[in-house]
């Protein structure tokens, strides 16, 4: 019997450094050209002869500023800052590519959905539907008081008010406009058929929006759905509309917790174990041999900074450990934040006291995620283990050495998990990211609460 692919995200931000503070100091790190698109058109044609599903793009939307009370540890450290509008690079992306998907992020607590829906779906054209949405409720009370609020809506509100904001992206994704409803006939004189086209009428708790959408729908009408949360809130929501879901967790038995519970949700609700395909994070350090990859783990670790890493840690959950002793323990404290980022190394790990100056070492590379080290061989064998025991279906991949480590991960593990058969050549006919990453057909299916807002003609 044939294996079942495995499928890889390469995941990345559009900042000097994303995952692994000071790894940009390497004599091979290029994250220095992240204001270039080249760099990033580049990285686009690499991934695609690796065989990967998709670049999958972080985004925030403040600057991290907990750690010592302020921004500046996470200015000198460049920890997700400065940082560019991932969805302003996506079209030059795709246009050197037939085959790779693109996952953005933005956040339903302060992008407008009206105009979040044209955007969306212009990409999907220009992307001939290779386009994921990242749906995100953002953490950061920065960028509340820079977007003019006082505060962040506390956790769980935020979820309420996602729901209905998904109400309306799907109104306007799927029920504004019919099948056929944008015709450009010649003879007819008809751009647009009336007949075909309806104004959404969504009048709710928390939004307004009276009329049609601005743009006909791209080839997946609603684009791909991903979310990352593994708050029992966040859980809640992703069983409710999330087709592919990402975790970050550093043991295959944490990452367990959580997929077992989204996939009982996911067959409660009435959609299925497998509705909503699973990533987890990991980092790749790779070499010929796993002796030389493990020299060059320790490589890494000479350049890593653990006061950047506090602050990207202080910016996750909202905690400054700023003063802290590196022996100290660090406790579960509730914040309005990234619940899940804090629980990962407290209250979820409950056989491990985690001290600050452990957290620091880990977060240093990789972020929450393990660092898998060794050969193609090991590697392979490694990424297969977390298959079976956290019941993921693939792996969101990130580089500490930006970009030469999802180049490695090209050179050396691609080929090793083609070889048994966990990764397909690349196909001739380009497909929409549905098809690739679901395995159906390029719209949501009938199970999905999106596809009750369809216009059938």
């Amino acid at each position: 019997m044939p294996r079942k692919p495995l499928l890889l995200n390469a995941f990345d931000m559009l900042t000097p450094v994303h995952q692994s503070p000071g790894l940009w100091r390497h004599p091979e790190s290029r994250a220095g050209d992240f204001q270039r698109l080249a760099h990033w058109t580049e990285l686009a044609r690499t991934l695609e002869e690796g065989g990967f599903a998709s670049l999958f793009l972080a985004d925030i939307v403040g600057v991290y500023d907990v750690y010592g009370g302020g921004p500046d540890a996470t200015a000198r450290g460049g920890v997700q800052y400065p940082l560019l509008d991932p969805l302003v690079a996506v079209p030059a992306m795709a246009a050197v590519t037939e085959h790779l998907g693109f996952g953005v992020t933005a956040s339903v607590s302060y992008e407008d959905p009206y105009l979040l829906a044209r955007t969306l779906s212009t990409l999907d054209h220009f992307t001939d539907g290779r386009v994921a949405w990242n749906i995100v409720t953002s953490y950061q009370d920065s960028a509340a008081r820079n977007l003019g609020r006082t505060a962040q809506i506390p956790h769980d509100e935020r979820y309420d008010r996602a729901d209905e904001y998904m109400e309306v992206m799907y109104q306007l994704f799927e029920g504004s406009f019919a099948e056929g409803a944008l015709r450009l006939d010649t003879e007819a004189d008809v751009v647009v058929d009336p007949e075909l086209v309806r104004d959404v009428e969504h009048h709710g708790t928390y939004f307004d929006v009276p009329g049609r959408a601005l743009s006909a729908p791209g080839p997946q009408r609603t684009p791909f759905l991903f979310q990352a949360g593994a708050s029992s809130r966040g859980l809640r929501f992703a069983q409710d509309h999330a087709e592919a879901i990402f975790f970050s967790g550093g043991t295959p038995a944490l990452v367990r917790r959580w997929t077992d519970a989204v996939r009982d949700g996911l067959e409660a609700s009435g959609r299925g174990r497998d509705a909503a395909s699973i990533f987890s994070l990991a980092t790749i350090v790779v070499d010929e041999t796993d002796e030389a990859a493990q020299q060059r783990l320790d490589e890494y670790r000479r350049y890593v900074d653990t006061e950047a890493a506090l602050a990207l840690f202080g910016g996750w959950t909202g905690v400054d450990l700023a003063g802290a002793r590196p022996e100290d323990p660090v406790e579960h404290v509730r914040t309005e934040a990234n619940q899940s980022a804090l629980a990962s190394f407290t209250s979820l790990s409950p056989d491990r006291t985690w001290t600050v100056g452990d957290l620091a070492e880990f977060v240093a590379i990789g972020g929450r995620g393990p660092v898998i080290v060794g050969s193609p061989t090991t590697v392979a064998d490694e990424l297969e283990r977390w298959i079976e025991e956290a019941g993921v279906d693939g792996f969101n991949i990130s580089a500490a050495v930006r970009p030469a480590d999802l180049e490695r991960f090209s050179r050396f593990v691609t080929p090793e998990l083609r070889r048994r058969g966990l990764l397909p050549e690349r196909g001739d006919a380009p497909r929409t990211l549905r098809e690739r990453l679901g395995g159906a057909g390029p719209h949501l299916p009938s199970t999905h609460q999106g596809a009750k807002h369809r216009f059938e003609a």
